[in-house]
């Protein structure tokens, strides 16, 4: 454990008495939110970022330990233990240099070199190796056997026996490796005959670049043209001078400097093994590396974005209407409460083949008037511009006495997957599938971090090639990020969902289910410590999500804070050096100025503790994500064919990749802004300059109709265009959002007169 502490320590910058504690709390059960914000003096303050890499890194040396364990029992039982390869086992730092000091004493099947030993040929090699000067074709006249009919029968099997030797070399494995990593090319070229079928991969028919500067995006790119039959693809050194070097690697390992025959014979042999074996295994390592290496990267930018996205502001607990814009099946609309309940559904006909313009606009009246509706949401997907000026047209007729609602474009992604899921159905047992997503369109408004963790994150889309990378680290990652965003913000024990419960520190599916069906049954929770009447739930479970948990106007003040109840004591000896009460302090930052941290600090609770509820007390119950703001479309400008360059246009970025970010401008297709276009400086990652759910301006640089790519940029100059940057778009071009042609809405506005009018006075009579 010393060793693996040591080694953690260096990689996350800390001390090794610092991960041990970390690595007992999290052995013991303890989760990282939990460690990360209430164990800060046992861990030395290690932040949750540090924790995740600990814990992560913590699983990987623990397995290459093992392994480490199960090499030397199998050559010790072979008898074949030395003290130097005991050293040599325990420096191995990697899993790879393990692998390749075992390989010699590895069980094997039945080798060619093993026959050539049977045969009696060893001595043969050695004979080579030894007398340089001697013909090596003479000497293998004394090898002729029966078994062995000719000398090149007897050369062969003394090469078989060299190689084996030269592949199972462990020096010589690393240093191949690290000249490989150093200047092994990855070249890709297009199979004969899929040009058309693979025309989105028409970038790499035939790319070559090192692999060591092989970007993720490209990386999967390539992976996935090999893996569909567009392309071929190879990692090997400069063909003119790589190979030569590569060989000269190997012959090296047998010392051939001289220019006798048997030096030159066994130069042969190097290149033969080197071309024969050694380039293909290492072709077929550095291939793994580069998957392993582009999915990590991957899965990395796709748990930053999905955390900027949980993260997004939310509206607040406001009446809202849910639209989920339609042509053919109509505008599915649906009216929830401040506290997300549903009140109302209906269905719109505004559009083709019904046209019901005014019975549309009634029907947006009636929902407004009836439940006092504050903002409206539509959905970004087929028919949202259109949507969206159906119900900017009909605000216009509101009396002036009536404050209108704000409309939001907000994404619709995984809606429709959370509406056929078992938890909508379960929800909304009675509610069809369509209506459903209306209803996740409006709640994703008011909190999206409640919402959106109820569908699985994968479906979410903002991560590049998540199809192409391991699922089961990615699912890891993403529950990660979740868990993290979900203990940051923290939650209302009293409103909140099961599936945002699962999520909480020491909680999960079983203890949310049973939380909500005690909640059902018993009413309102009145004090966290009324958590421990909830079955299954323990002490532990207790310790560890009841400082995640908020109950509002409860019975005890601090349960509406991130103060944990073990703390309690120390803030109540806060509150009593001010002398005053409880709730008046609570937000009052005058009132805690004049007191230090010090006083208040125990042999239980020290000064990060302390300091964290003087900071809690000043902002009881405070929300980490920042303040709503919206994203305005630009009128006229609704599908791509109305883009022009030099546009300057608003937009909200949807996904954030390794080579730039896209944002939606409100024309159905996200527009692309490639790295280069970021900033005025150089921008080596994305997420430096935006984040998912940011409010952005762009200028229009580029608009290919055809390839329904929009090139856009965020430079003050305007930007390039982005056919100047050939990494500018990623293969397939932008991500497509429409779900396809849509017709223009008719227009709406006009005087308040016939029907419209009279269903406008009598929605809005009573109010």
């Amino acid at each position: 454990m010393d060793r693996i502490a040591r080694t953690i320590a260096t990689e996350i910058s800390a001390r090794p008495e610092q991960v041990g504690a970390a690595v007992k709390l999290l052995d013991e059960g303890a989760t990282v939110p939990f460690v990360a914000r209430y164990r800060k003096e046992m861990t030395g303050g290690l932040d949750d970022t540090q924790l995740r890499t600990l814990s992560d890194r913590l699983t990987y040396l623990r397995e290459l330990e093992a392994r480490r364990d199960t090499i030397l029992n199998s050559i010790k039982d072979q008898g074949k233990l030395t003290d130097g390869l005991i050293k040599s086992i325990a420096q191995a730092e990697t899993k790879a240099q393990l692998e390749d000091i075992y390989l010699p004493y590895k069980p094997k099947r039945r080798t060619k070199a093993m026959i050539a030993r049977e045969n009696g040929l060893e001595p043969l090699a050695d004979a080579i190796l030894a007398e340089r000067m001697a013909d090596p074709e003479a000497l293998a006249q004394g090898y002729v056997t029966e078994a062995v009919p000719t000398t090149k029968d007897a050369l062969n099997g003394a090469r078989d026996i060299i190689t084996e030797r030269l592949t199972e070399n462990a020096t010589l494995l690393g240093e191949l490796r690290s000249f490989m990593q150093r200047e092994a090319y990855l070249t890709s070229k297009v199979i004969e005959g899929q040009e058309q079928a693979g025309a989105k991969f028409s970038d790499y028919f035939d790319h070559s670049e090192l692999w060591a500067n092989v970007p993720s995006h490209r990386a999967l790119a390539m992976l996935r043209a090999s893996k569909e039959g567009i392309v071929t693809l190879d990692i090997a050194p400069e063909p003119e001078t790589g190979a030569a070097r590569a060989e000269a690697i190997v012959a090296s390992h047998l010392e051939t400097r001289g220019d006798g025959p048997g030096d030159k014979w066994l130069r042969k042999v190097a290149g033969w093994t080197w071309r024969v074996k050694l380039s293909l295994s290492m072709m077929v390592e550095l291939m793994a590396d580069l998957r392993t290496r582009a999915q990590e990267e991957a899965i990395q930018v796709f748990a930053r974005n999905l955390k900027d996205l949980l993260f997004a502001a939310p509206a607040g607990p406001r009446p809202t209407l849910g639209l989920d814009p339609g042509i053919r099946t109509g505008v599915k609309a649906a009216v929830v409460d401040a506290t997300g309940k549903l009140v109302a559904t209906d269905t719109l006909y505004p559009f083709q083949p019904k046209n019901d313009l005014r019975g549309a606009q009634a029907t947006i009246f009636k929902l407004i008037a009836e439940h006092n509706v504050e903002l409206i949401a539509i959905g970004n997907g087929t028919a949202s511009r259109e949507t969206e000026r159906l119900v900017a047209d009909t605000l216009k007729l509101l009396p002036k006495t009536v404050k209108a609602p704000t409309k939001v474009v907000v994404s619709e992604a995984g809606a429709s997957v959370y509406s056929a899921s078992e938890l909508a159905a379960r929800e909304f047992p009675d509610l069809d599938v369509s209506l459903r997503g209306a209803v996740s369109i409006a709640r994703r408004l008011q909190d999206p971090l409640a919402e959106l963790v109820k569908i699985e994150p994968k479906s979410i889309g903002v991560g590049q090639y998540q199809h192409d990378v391991d699922q089961h680290r990615l699912s890891q990652s993403l529950e990660a990020v979740i868990e993290g965003v979900v203990n940051a913000v923290g939650v209302d024990l009293n409103m909140a969902s099961a599936p945002l419960l699962a999520h909480v520190s020491g909680l999960g599916p079983g203890l949310a289910e049973a939380i909500v069906t005690h909640r059902d049954l018993n009413g309102a929770f009145s004090s966290r410590q009324d958590l421990l009447k909830v079955a299954r739930l323990g002490p532990r479970a207790f310790e560890q999500c009841a400082g995640f948990l908020r109950i509002r106007d409860g019975a005890e003040p601090l349960d509406a804070s991130s103060v944990h109840p073990e703390a309690y004591g120390v803030a109540r000896r806060i509150v009593q050096a001010c002398g005053r009460d409880i709730r008046q302090i609570m937000g009052d930052t005058g009132a805690l100025k004049g007191l230090k941290a010090e006083q208040f600090v125990n042999d239980q609770f020290g000064l990060p503790t302390v300091r964290d509820i003087l900071s809690e007390l000043e902002k009881p119950g405070r929300d980490p994500r920042p303040s709503f703001v919206t994203a305005s479309f630009t009128d006229g400008v609704e599908e791509i064919t109305d883009l022009k360059p030099g546009m300057v246009l608003e937009g909200t970025v949807t996904n954030v990749a390794a080579f730039g970010a896209f944002v939606d401008i409100g024309v159905h297709q996200d527009g692309l802004v490639h790295v280069s276009q970021l900033a005025d400086r150089f921008v080596k990652d994305p997420h430096e300059v935006v984040k998912t759910g940011q409010v952005v301006k762009v200028r229009v640089t580029e608009v290919d109709v055809p390839r329904k790519r929009i090139g856009l940029s965020m430079r003050k100059d305007g930007g390039a265009s982005a056919r100047e940057d050939r990494n500018a778009r990623g293969p397939g071009g932008g991500k497509q959002r429409g779900k396809g042609p849509t017709k223009a809405a008719p227009k709406g506005g006009g005087a308040q007169t016939g029907a419209l009018g009279a269903a406008l006075q009598d929605a809005f009579r009573k109010r």
